[in-house]
């Protein structure tokens, strides 16, 4: 399978970005106590959503692998992060120490069936991984809803 570019333009005006990728637009800003107008979602609530996203995609394709019952799922997902390296800190990371991923899977299946379900969609969904490379502590509790 050939290697896949993803891609993504944009404009911003002060915090606000206005991006496009394929067919879509996606606005990122930041509310207004950080300088923003607060039209679409900051920065880390996208990251945070992009992987609720990507986790969704991936555990669907390997539910199919498994011939895994998958009826839904609906994630809670928190990311902690210390502001003062965003900020300017050199001494304290920029990114996320900390993402606690809840999911409640709607199945028929039993709880092992689950918990493989997880593992299998952590080690391929990208933004996962991506997040897991770069240190970040991940709390993951997928459970049977």
């Amino acid at each position: 399978m050939a290697k896949v570019t993803v891609h993504v333009t944009g404009q911003s005006q002060g915090m606000q970005s206005i991006l496009t990728t394929g067919n879509h637009t996606i606005t990122i800003d930041e509310p207004p106590k950080m300088g923003g107008k607060d039209t679409g979602a900051d920065p880390l609530q996208t990251l945070l959503s992009a992987l609720a996203g990507c986790e969704n995609v991936i555990a669907n394709l390997v539910a199919k692998e498994m011939e895994f019952d998958l009826q839904g799922i609906e994630f809670d997902i928190k990311g902690e992060i210390d502001p003062r390296g965003l900020m300017g800190n050199p001494d304290v990371r920029p990114y996320f120490e900390k993402v606690m991923i809840g999911a409640s899977v709607k199945t028929t299946e039993s709880q092992d069936r689950v918990n493989e379900l997880q593992e299998r969609t952590d080690k391929r969904c990208p933004v996962y991984t991506t997040l897991e490379a770069a240190g970040v502590e991940l709390e993951v509790v997928w459970k049977k809803a």
